[in-house]
């Protein structure tokens, strides 16, 4: 699935995560609303999401995840293995068309309705048609900087907004550690 209209970047670095995401909302070539806010804090703030796609099935979603968080007592793992589950199975679930970026302070995955849970292999997660861009950014970042996690997720956000159309300078950080 190619998810378009926004960039979500989640970076970790010396015990901070950080996840960013920008406000646009755009439908086909026309931009709605600049002040989105696509990340939510979750099971008393320990729990960062941030969502790509439609408004709407990202909202059915986070209610969902914050669901199965409760039921498995903020186990972040298996919380986003059983939604990815009831994600891909239940009938209107399939429908809902968006990705995630889940993350504590110690872990960081991507859950999508055809059922992946991706954890990455470095210290970055990136989605959205900024989410390559942002990504590649925040990795420079990463290498060459000493920039904390917040300060990486937010100018890489920034810096893909001056690329992507989809993407706009109305930036919200959240941060753990």
């Amino acid at each position: 699935m190619q998810v378009h209209a926004t960039t979500i970047l989640a970076v970790r670095r010396n015990g901070q995560t950080a996840i960013a995401g920008d406000g646009q909302v755009s439908i086909d070539g026309t931009i709605f609303k600049h002040t989105a806010q696509k990340l939510r804090r979750m099971q008393d703030g320990a729990i960062i999401a941030g969502y790509a796609g439609g408004a709407a099935d990202a909202m059915a979603l986070f209610e969902r995840l914050e669901g199965k968080l409760k039921e498995f007592s903020g186990n972040l793992q298996r919380a986003v293995v059983e939604l990815a589950k009831d994600w891909r199975t239940d009938r209107s679930l399939r429908r809902l068309e968006a990705l995630m970026i889940v993350a504590d302070r110690q872990q960081m995955y991507l859950v999508s309705g055809t059922g992946d849970i991706i954890t990455p292999d470095g210290d970055i997660l990136g989605i959205g048609s900024g989410g390559g861009y942002a990504q590649a950014a925040a990795q420079a970042l990463l290498e060459h900087t000493e920039m904390t996690a917040k300060e990486i997720a937010e100018e890489a956000v920034r810096i893909a907004s001056r690329i992507c159309v989809y993407t706009n300078e109305q930036i919200s950080v959240e941060v753990l550690g």
